[in-house]
């Protein structure tokens, strides 16, 4: 697979930076696999991008379920495979505290963001170390590395898959396979903090309240992009992104008079 036939896995690619990701690589000219839970919005996504230059291949995935893996590969293999892993799927469940935490929404946010990349990584590893030039991005978050009142269970998974990660860099580089890691701070997008505050939009709308500027999925999507299509011997290993006025997890700047 040369250069101009670069070819990468998406996951998370209905919504959000997944999304934004899958349409960055298919503008640069990449193969894209995008793999989703709604067949609708991949759909969508598809005729969103029939005048870009790349290529979609559309796969409807589900990254907590092995038998959807398993397909997902068989669809990806069938059709050339690919040299380049972006786990992008994840997301938040709830913000309560430690003490008043509801277990199943820790289950949910462990399942997706570090056993859905973990199970995504183990069927796709064969074929990176084949390829012999395979790269692995995984998408993690600032709350990978700084825990915050309300946020443990996100916290816990996403310091979790931010660990996986760093192991991973370990255990493949012998294999030649680059391991990349993006840890965006505040991002708004049209789902992430609805889904977290379980469609309360007025809590979704708090969170960003009076940041003029918050990083976005476009934001984010380019860095992912810039990361992956670097020659491949350079390995930005951790790239921790926020806007401006997020100054560190804890120091937000809130303008007034900013929606």
């Amino acid at each position: 697979m040369s250069d101009s036939q670069r070819s990468a896995l998406v996951t998370g690619a209905t919504s959000g930076i997944g999304r934004a990701t899958a349409k960055k690589l298919i503008s640069d000219g990449w193969t894209v696999f995008a793999a989703g839970r709604r067949q609708q919005q991949l759909e969508t996504l598809a005729t969103e991008c029939e005048q870009l230059p790349g290529r979609l291949v559309l796969v409807a995935t589900d990254v907590t379920d092995n038998a959807s893996i398993d397909a997902l590969f068989s669809t990806v293999e069938a059709a050339g495979g690919v040299d380049t892993i972006l786990n992008i799927a994840g997301g938040a469940l709830g913000a309560e505290s430690i003490a008043d935490a509801n277990i199943d929404d820790w289950q949910w946010m462990i399942e997706t963001n570090v056993l859905g990349s973990l199970r995504i990584i183990q069927k796709f590893l064969p074929m990176l170390r084949a390829h012999g030039e395979g790269t692995i991005l995984n998408l993690t978050s600032t709350a990978g590395v700084v825990a915050y009142e309300g946020g443990g269970g996100y916290n816990a998974a996403k310091f979790g898959q931010h660990a996986l990660t760093g192991a991973l860099r370990l255990e493949e580089a012998e294999h030649n396979i680059r391991v990349v890691e993006v840890l965006p701070g505040l991002v708004k997008t049209e789902e992430f903090a609805s889904k977290r505050m379980r469609g309360d939009e007025s809590k979704a709308a708090n969170v960003y309240a009076g940041v003029s500027k918050p990083l976005t999925a476009d934001d984010v999507a380019d860095v992912c992009s810039y990361a992956v299509n670097l020659p491949h011997h350079i390995n930005l290993d951790e790239i921790v992104m926020r806007p401006v006025k997020q100054a560190a997890q804890h120091k937000l700047i809130r303008d007034e008079g900013t929606l």
